[in-house]
């Protein structure tokens, strides 16, 4: 699939265009039983307001947004950078919301969204990226196989969909 797959980063126009892909896959990914803040059942409506408030942070130049695309335009992938930081963090960004449909996992999507989301953070002046994942999930591998440094666990951190407690794994970069 990454053959053919394209990584790019959207403008707010285009990016509320997309709202309804975008919510697309993060329904998929919840109903897949991610933990990335929502529970189940995911209300289209909840998936829909959170992208536009989203939309509403890259107008306002507070996050960039990368979605992965096929060849015939259909959005299985998306990661955003968190570039608002308070002041004595001007040079620090966050990564945010790695999701990645069912149907395009463990084909290289995230892999290449996370190169580009590392690009788009040099490109931007950031030098230090921060993330968090669910601790024994498959993320943990991408991440310390793309030379992400573990920092730490936090037990209990977070709940799954279903409601059953998860750790959080935190992870740094330096760029």
């Amino acid at each position: 699939m990454t053959d053919d797959l394209i990584v790019r980063r959207l403008g707010a126009n285009e990016a509320s265009a997309c709202v309804d892909a975008l919510s697309d896959v993060l329904i998929d990914c919840v109903e897949g039983g991610a933990s990335v803040s929502f529970m189940l059942p995911i209300a289209r409506e909840t998936a829909v307001n959170f992208w536009r408030k989203v939309v509403d942070g890259v107008a306002e130049g507070e996050r960039v947004l990368l979605v992965a695309e096929t060849a015939d335009g259909q959005i299985v992938g998306t990661v955003q950078l968190i570039t608002a930081q308070p002041e004595n963090q001007p040079h620090r960004a966050d990564v945010a919301k790695m999701l990645v449909h069912r149907k395009a996992r463990r084909s290289g999507v995230a892999q290449r969204l996370m190169a580009e989301a590392e690009r788009q953070a040099r490109h931007e002046r950031k030098s230090v990226l921060v993330l968090d994942t669910v601790s024994g999930g498959d993320a943990e591998r991408l991440y310390e196989r793309a030379g992400w440094q573990r920092v730490g666990e936090v037990p209990n951190y977070a709940l799954m969909p279903d409601g059953k407690f998860c750790g959080t794994t935190f992870y740094c970069k330096q760029l």
